[in-house]
């Protein structure tokens, strides 16, 4: 007879003192209520704000944390090296609430918002435009602020700056 070898987190899992996972973290910064999800479940929340009222997604945007890993988020998020902070608004309940979603390095990646928030299109393109963060079934993840041929993505920490000279003219009276 072979005996059932229970993992810790087979434990973790069953244990009904466990705190509820269908629910994201949960911070206030400023007065404002912050969201932590987990990229996973990132449509699932956004779905349930959608249909509580917060209708308009205001902005999508990025932070590369390259240079200054710390930061305040829940002990149960572990930071990644990109968070994708995304900001809805309810005009009915005169609220908005920001999304923190943490990014790996390693796979770039979000689901988009579009099916969602129509609005979002835009601002998913600039993301991936200046950070390379990916949004998996965009219906357009083209270029929109840099040329089609750029290399990289001028707001990763890890970019390089290099140098374009600049050319003045002879300002009048300047002898």
């Amino acid at each position: 007879m072979s005996e059932e070898v229970i993992t810790e987190e087979q434990i973790t899992e069953n244990d009904p003192n466990r705190p509820d996972q269908s629910e994201p973290p949960q911070t206030i910064s400023r007065g404002q209520n912050v969201l932590h999800p987990r990229r996973e479940n990132l449509l699932e929340v956004i779905t349930q704000l959608r249909n509580e009222g917060f209708i308009v997604c205001v902005d999508v945007t990025a932070v590369d944390y390259l240079e200054n890993p710390e930061r305040d988020l829940p002990p149960e998020v572990s930071p990644e090296r990109f968070e994708v902070v995304i900001n809805l608004l309810s005009h009915i309940k005169r609220e908005r609430v920001r999304i923190r979603v943490q990014v790996p390095e390693n796979d770039p990646r979000l689901p988009t918002l579009f099916d969602i928030y129509p609005g979002s299109e835009a601002l998913e393109r600039e993301v991936h435009d200046l950070f390379g963060i990916s949004f998996d079934d965009h219906p357009d993840l083209t270029r929109i602020l840099m040329p089609e041929n750029w290399e990289g993505h001028p707001l990763r920490k890890d970019y390089d700056v290099g140098e374009i000279p600049v050319q003045f003219k002879e300002a009048p009276g300047s002898r």
